[in-house]
Parts: C-alpha cells; structure tokens; sequence
C-alpha cells in the first residue's frame, strides 16, 4: 500500500523548482568560473603585479563565461515565478527554496564578480563592499519571505519594497561586461574606480531601502499590448544585440532610477510603463461573455 502523505510535509511541484533548481545550478557554475579567473591569474602572474589590462586580458574569458552564468539565472528566475502563478502552485517550499538559490546567483556570485572584475583595483577595500553588497542581499531576501508569509490584504499593492536583487545582480554583469570592454580598448577607470566604489554601496543600500519598484507579475501571456509597444521591444532587442556592451547597463540604470522619479509619473503613464491590465475586471466581466472560460482559469 501506498504511504500516506503527511498532511504537514510541504508540497514540492516539479516545473516551478526545477527552473529554481537551474537558477542555483547556474549560480554555482559562475561562482565556479571566477574562481577558475583568479586561480588564472595567480598561474601567470607569479610575484609580479600585473596591469589592468593584463588583468583583463588573462581573466575576461572566465569573467565573460560568469556573466552569461548569471544572466541565465535571471532567466530561470523569472520562469519558476511564471510557471508557478500560471499553473496556481505557489507555495512555502517554492519561496523558500527561490531564495536559497538566489543568495547564491544574485548575491554570492555577484559579490566575487564585484570585487574581482569591478574593484579589483580597490584590493580589500573591494573585498569589504562586495560583504556589504552579499549582506544587503541576504536581509532584502529574509524582509522578502517575512512579508511574503503575511496574510494578504484585499486590495495589497504587489510592487517590490526595496530594488529586486536580480536586478542588482543584473547590473552588476552588465557593468561588469562594460569595464571588459572598456579595457579591451586601452581605457583605463582611474578616478572612476571611487565612483564605482560608491555606486556599488548605495546599489547594496537600495536593496534593503523602501523605494517601491514595479513586479510586472500582471505580465502575461493575456497582457494586451499595442502595436507601438511590440515596435519599441523590438527595437529594444536590436540595439541590445547591437551595442550590447553598453545597452545592458543602460537598461538597468533606466529601471534603478525608475524607482526614484515612480512616485511622481501620473498614474495613466505609470499604468502604460509597467504594463498593467484590468485583470480583476476581466475576469468579473467573462462569466457574462462565455461562461466556458471562467472553468478553464
């Protein structure tokens, strides 16, 4: 005979998990590939100090390979969320075992990123702000499942308290991906390497602070959209493909300071930017229309 399930063992659902599963996979393989960059370096640099651009030269491939690493676990990130609203299996497990793997691909992996390819010119002082930036990351996910486990609210606002740290994370590949290419071409940071330090902190703080950014989870696969909006995307994708070392950091610096100037964009405006749809009245008007459909959501 069958076991009988414990009534308090926590439901497992296979595709969401999986996709989180692959998220953390990711994560460790880029952790693994910036270890494998310093141990490289360490190889050819002997006892002697190496350049910048020496540095780069010998350590961008394990870097670049990172990056990709970590761009995959966005993906997977937004597909385990998708998959689970979209067939109702949200649950406990899932949100805990999410942000396991995220403080390894959007907080560990990042970190090393910081510190070795962004502010490496720093030494320990790059050490220390990647702590800060891996610890900010860890409290903005435990504030994260904290309020997560509280009773919903009718009518509760779903935008994110505090910048998402997949988008940290983000911005940290794609600037990371910049400086690369910036020393491929003989540019050297001198002061910008502060500036950076500085950027890097008040990324770190802006993880834990209360500025309110969008979650697009209205974002569907029944989300209207117009003409004018499939245009823009594409071209989005062209000039990502285009200048694709400098439109990744412009796409995230857009959505960091988006949450800034939010509180002052006129709520039609805002409605169109973040691609929100009349969902409830949808769905309140579909039973009137074809009853038939209101049995398959």
């Amino acid at each position: 005979m069958p076991r009988e399930r414990d009534p308090d063992e926590p439901k497992i659902f296979f595709l969401p998990n999986l996709m989180t599963a692959c998220n953390l996979a990711c994560g460790f393989f880029a952790v693994l590939m910036i270890f494998k960059g310093l141990i490289e370096v360490q190889k050819m640099s002997g006892d002697d100090p190496l350049s910048a651009k020496d540095y780069y030269d010998i350590s961008h491939r394990y870097y670049e390979y990172a990056i990709l690493l970590i761009f995959g676990s966005c993906l997977f990130d937004l597909l385990d969320g998708r998959l689970a609203r979209l067939g109702g299996q949200e649950s406990p497990f899932g949100r805990e075992f999410d942000s396991l793997a995220d403080i390894i691909s959007f907080g560990m992996a990042p970190a090393m990123l910081l510190s070795r390819a962004v502010l490496f010119p720093l030494g320990n002082a790059g050490w220390a702000i990647a702590l800060v930036y891996l610890v900010c990351g860890a409290m903005r996910l435990a504030r994260f499942n904290c309020l997560a486990a509280l009773p919903k609210k009718p009518g509760a606002s779903s935008d994110f308290r505090g910048l998402p740290i997949p988008m940290a994370a983000g911005f940290i590949a794609s600037l990371t991906f910049l400086l690369i290419d910036f020393y491929k071409k003989d540019y050297e940071l001198g002061m910008w390497k502060y500036i950076l330090a500085g950027a890097m902190l008040g990324l770190s703080l802006l993880m834990i602070s209360d500025v309110r950014y969008p979650s697009f989870k209205r974002v569907d696969w029944r989300t209207r959209g117009t003409l004018g909006a499939i245009v823009i995307a594409l071209l989005l994708v062209f000039a990502v493909v285009q200048f694709r070392y400098v439109m990744p950091v412009v796409l995230f610096s857009i959505f960091l300071l988006y949450g800034f100037i939010r509180p002052w964009v006129s709520h039609k405006l805002r409605k169109e930017i973040e691609v929100e749809t009349d969902v409830e009245e949808d769905h309140l008007a579909a039973p009137a229309v074809a009853p038939d459909i209101k049995k398959e959501d």
